[in-house]
């Protein structure tokens, strides 16, 4: 099996059944909305099975089935934040050329923890601390 260095986070499939369930109900009230809603929640609950982020001392590494698929350098990375803090739904991060949304299909607490550890530089809130310009 592939052995990784680094922090890797437990799978949720919460977001997904919570999808799947809501589209019981808006199945009878429209079909193909409530059909959209079931299959947008059994692609990310496939996501959630084959997916996996690794935080690493160097950057996030994605794997998809054990093989990496992206890797993002911290130094790279200008901002963080994950959206809603009561149901957490979206992680977002910018990095220099690019901006990132996943849905959170992992663990949110261990989320916001490594990315807390792993990119301190960018403060709590996940935004770059700004140093303030002091000239004699």
């Amino acid at each position: 099996m592939f052995e990784q260095k680094g922090v890797v986070l437990t799978p949720s499939e919460k977001i997904p059944w919570l999808l799947i369930l809501l589209s019981a109900p808006v199945i009878f009230l429209h079909k193909w909305g409530g059909l959209t809603l079931t299959g947008f929640g059994l692609f990310l609950w496939f996501q959630a099975q084959t997916i996996r982020l690794v935080f690493k001392e160097s950057g996030l590494q994605v794997l998809r089935s054990d093989r990496e698929i992206r890797f993002f350098p911290y130094v790279g990375w200008q901002s963080w934040q994950i959206f809603s803090d009561r149901i957490p739904v979206l992680f977002y991060f910018r990095e220099v050329k690019s901006i990132h949304f996943l849905p959170i299909i992992f663990d949110p607490l261990a989320l916001r923890a490594n990315l807390e550890k792993y990119c301190s530089s960018l403060g709590a809130s996940g935004h770059k601390q700004l140093k303030p310009n002091i000239e004699n």
